[in-house]
């Protein structure tokens, strides 16, 4: 199949023809150039969206936490979103960076794990609730559900990185990346930002405003997790193969973002299931036309 999409590669858009540059701008400064990054705003506009829908549902009633307990956890959870995520990268796609240590510190080249960086934000929101006296599950819930926006906008800032490429493809939207050979491949980032972002963002914010699901322990961060699991999953099989498995038999069949989310998936599935038998770690358990204010 490949030869015959290569003679037409030429029929595809190619993604210098998007005009899509990685910086936003780029500034010299002491004979050093200094640029600011799309993805670094990816993780900015994530955050501070976050935080400022978060602040909103906060103020209906049933919140597990007060405004002023907001602050504190975005600060901290902003830490271990890049900490986690950095160390996560390491760790699971790119351990050869041990010997380097210091590749490990230089952020503005990319490379973030999200399940690391999930481990690091929930480390986050556990510090921050044992520090306040608060419930860390309902907590989890909250945050689980505008998290998807961070994911949106770290696969578009992926996209306009031109990195984490798709397999190769004959469908009409394929697209020829510079660092990833003549042929067209799936545009797999953008597959992920409407399904662990966009189309996860919805169901949630569904969840959180029309249901009672907010009174039920576990109910919202359990269909992040299993929602976001799922989703990573299924688009993998559109992603080109993870090197860590390159020469063994799994090269072919599994990735390690498939690995990496089959915890979640289980993890989030449980969550589900047991959320009614939690409803009494809500007190008091507004009516149903208080709820739905």
């Amino acid at each position: 199949m490949i030869e015959p999409i290569l003679a037409v590669a030429s029929n595809y858009t190619h993604f210098s023809e998007l005009g899509l540059d990685p910086d936003v701008f780029t500034v010299m400064l002491w004979g050093h150039a200094l640029s600011l990054k799309w993805y670094s705003l990816a993780y900015i506009f994530g955050l501070i969206l976050g935080w400022v829908i978060l602040n909103r549902m906060l103020k209906q009633p049933g919140a597990p936490m007060a405004p002023r307990h907001a602050d504190d956890l975005f600060f901290y959870a902003a830490l271990g979103v890049i900490l986690g995520g950095r160390i996560g990268y390491v760790l699971f796609y790119q351990p050869g960076m041990l010997l380097e240590p210091l590749q490990i510190l230089q952020l503005w080249d990319g490379g973030m794990s999200f399940h690391g960086g999930a481990l690091g934000a929930s480390a986050a929101m556990f510090y921050t609730a044992r520090r306040n006296g608060l419930d860390w599950l309902r907590v989890h819930d909250y945050v689980a559900t505008v998290a998807p926006l961070g994911l949106f906008f770290g696969r578009c800032a992926n996209f306009v990185n031109g990195e984490l490429w798709g397999k190769v493809t004959d469908v009409p939207w394929g697209i020829v990346f510079p660092y990833a050979g003549p042929y067209p491949r799936h545009p797999s980032q953008l597959y992920e930002a409407a399904l662990e972002g966009l189309l996860l963002l919805a169901i949630l914010s569904f969840m959180f405003w029309k249901t009672r699901a907010r009174y039920k322990p576990g109910m919202l961060v359990g269909t992040f997790l299993l929602g976001y699991g799922c989703s990573r999953f299924f688009v993998e099989f559109f992603r080109e193969a993870d090197a860590q498995f390159e020469g063994t038999f799994l090269y072919s069949v599994v990735h390690m973002g498939q690995i990496l989310t089959l915890p979640m998936i289980i993890g989030g599935a449980w969550l589900i299931v047991t959320a009614n038998k939690r409803t009494d770690r809500v007190r008091p358990v507004p009516a149903d036309s208080e709820a739905a204010a």
